[in-house]
């Protein structure tokens, strides 16, 4: 939600509908959640919005000093009360109501009078940007992968090519995960690698599922059924998701993670989020999937 209330941000100062506002800024969103017996969690409700974004002078500023090449009719920027105002409605509530929730509800169904609410609470943000901060590389890497949700291996993704599993195998640890969950072996699910440079194979392999494991599955098989169906040599994971092809700028913004996979020119993009069908294993016992990881390459793979 965080990084599409960005995206609405950006789509609205670029159309003019809220001129006044300019390119930094910042957003967060606190979401209280409910946890079933089954270990699965769905959203109860937004506890907190915040957005912190750069604008024009408020009552001051005029359109045309802002728009190069502007116009059309002089306006001149509302009062803060104004700004924060139209924030609410054009971009978090905007944003909320396209996004669907998995029981088909829109998300502003989560957002209400409950929700402590925080625009530009410092008050004014006019200088943003290289001129108020210094450094921007790798300064926003929690925000590229899951929020607060999800663990963080540490290093930033922009600027590292394929052979930098800061990236690469950040990027796999996702379609492990994503595959999972979407084929039923479990409620939720945690992916994590571990390499040392100039080593080929990952030296380790961690899985949590938080107890919301399905179908009489552990979390030993689940880890051992990952084993076998996925290759984490960088080499390798360069290859499945089509990272060698110069198209990363879509990364740059909006997140690396939770985007629509789509084809483009012939480039695969956020190929990370296709995944892979493990259904078949919903009706394996623990000792067919021993037996299938003996019988697969995975020293080929993988350290024993």
């Amino acid at each position: 939600m965080a990084t599409r209330l960005g995206k609405t941000l950006t789509d609205v100062r670029k159309s003019g509908e809220c001129w006044w506002l300019r390119p930094d800024g910042k957003t967060q969103v606190t979401i209280e959640y409910l946890q079933h017996k089954d270990g699965s969690v769905e959203p109860k409700k937004i506890h907190t919005v915040v957005i912190s974004t750069q604008h024009a002078e408020p009552s001051k500023a005029v359109r045309s000093k802002e728009f190069a090449g502007y116009t059309g009719p002089e306006m001149t920027a509302p009062t803060m009360a104004e700004m924060n105002k139209e924030i609410e409605e054009k971009v978090i509530r905007r944003t909320l109501q396209d996004i669907t929730l998995k029981n088909g509800q829109p998300a502003l169904f989560l957002y209400g009078s409950h929700t402590h609410l925080h625009i530009n609470p410092s008050g004014k943000f006019i200088i943003g940007g290289p001129q108020g901060d210094a450094g921007l590389t790798g300064r926003k890497s929690i925000i590229d992968t899951y929020g607060g949700w999800g663990a963080h291996g540490g290093g930033a993704f922009s600027g590292k090519d394929p052979t930098k599993v800061d990236r690469s195998a950040a990027y796999i640890c996702r379609q492990m995960a994503k595959s999972v969950v979407t084929s039923g072996l479990s409620a939720r699910c945690l992916v994590q690698l571990s390499y040392a440079i100039g080593v080929a194979k990952p030296l380790s392999l961690f899985v949590e599922t938080y107890g919301a494991e399905k179908h009489g599955l552990d979390v030993d098989d689940i880890t051992n059924i990952l084993k076998i169906e996925f290759d984490c040599r960088p080499g390798a994971i360069a290859v499945s998701l089509a990272l060698r092809e110069p198209k990363y700028q879509e990364t740059a913004a909006y997140c690396h993670f939770g985007r629509e996979p789509y084809t483009k020119e012939g480039r695969k993009y956020f190929e990370w989020e296709n995944a892979m069908d493990l259904k078949k294993y919903q009706t394996m016992k623990s000792d067919q999937v021993s037996a299938s990881l003996k019988g697969s390459n995975c020293l080929a793979k993988w350290v024993d």
